[in-house]
């Protein structure tokens, strides 16, 4: 018989190699539950909601765009400076102010003259959560401008301020960038 003096390690690597693979795939699973994912809300409708029916807002929504406009009335602007390392061009913010905050938009059709007789929707809503979001479903027209009630507004950051507006079988949308400072 032969006398061997030399250890083989190769089952030590494998069970190395196996708890290795637990402690990643736990870690993997722990860190995918501590990120909850979030539901997008554009078109002012759940994601699933928008995606099957894609084709028909787009339609509508181009119907619409072809005899209204939508303008944000009265509204400061925030100016963003264009990016140096990216090749997607920024548009401005609009400043919010920390409190009440009411956003007047004015529908006119292709000659300006204001259109009254229009069902429009207002959501403020924060990117990549649904979770502060404020709806308002009917916003009133107030002389020659949909006027919202007062919104507060309490956490700075980044948001979307969106508007829905139906006309028959066209529905119209506008959506802007907003973003409220932090106090200092």
């Amino acid at each position: 018989m032969a006398n061997n003096k030399h250890k083989t390690y190769w089952p030590h690597m494998i069970v190395g190699f196996l708890m290795l693979a637990i402690v990643l795939g736990y870690w993997t699973v722990k860190a995918a539950t501590s990120m909850p994912v979030q539901e997008t809300n554009d078109y002012m409708m759940k994601y699933q909601q928008s995606d099957l029916n894609i084709n028909e807002i787009l339609e509508s929504k181009q119907k619409f765009d072809s005899k209204y406009q939508i303008r944000l009335m009265g509204a400061e602007e925030i100016t963003v400076m264009d990016n140096v390392n990216s090749k997607r061009a920024q548009s401005n913010q609009v400043k919010l102010a920390m409190g009440p905050n009411h956003f007047s938009y004015a529908v006119t059709d292709k000659s300006g003259n204001a259109v009254r007789d229009l069902n429009v929707s207002f959501l403020l809503t924060r990117p990549h959560t649904v979770a502060d979001d404020q709806m308002i479903e009917t916003v009133l027209m107030s002389g020659d401008t949909y006027v919202t009630p007062e919104i507060n507004i309490t956490k700075p950051g980044r948001y979307t301020l969106q508007l829905r507006a139906k006309a028959g079988n066209m529905t119209g949308y506008s959506q802007l960038e907003a973003y409220l400072k932090p106090k200092k």
